[in-house]
């Protein structure tokens, strides 16, 4: 059986570019629905790891509570932008346009 960070690991690599899901739509398709914090401490030990496309995590109302992960806040807003998504004020505009959810649970 895998661990809860492994799952959460695997969900986020899957989140496509140019989409966003939040921390607490990981932490319920990983088996922890009450695990979103938790989620956000995974997410950040991988601060560095590009593999991980951290940047598409917000939280439930888009707004990119984790920014002050990245190496500058500004990298958060940076990459979400790069894949078409606008970001005004640490906020997703238009969030529910581009949210996935994982369609499968652990």
């Amino acid at each position: 059986m895998k661990t809860f960070e492994k799952r959460v690991l695997e969900i986020v690599k899957q989140i496509p570019s140019g989409k966003v899901t939040t921390y607490g739509l990981i932490a319920e398709a990983a088996g922890n629905r009450s695990g979103a914090r938790m989620v956000g401490w995974i997410l950040n030990r991988q601060k560095f790891n590009r593999e991980i496309p951290a940047h598409r995590v917000v939280n439930r109302h888009g707004r990119l509570t984790g920014k002050w992960h990245f190496e500058t806040p500004s990298l958060m807003q940076k990459l979400l932008e790069a894949e078409g998504i606008s970001v005004i004020n640490d906020q997703v505009v238009n969030w529910e346009k581009y949210l996935w959810k994982p369609s499968f649970k652990f």
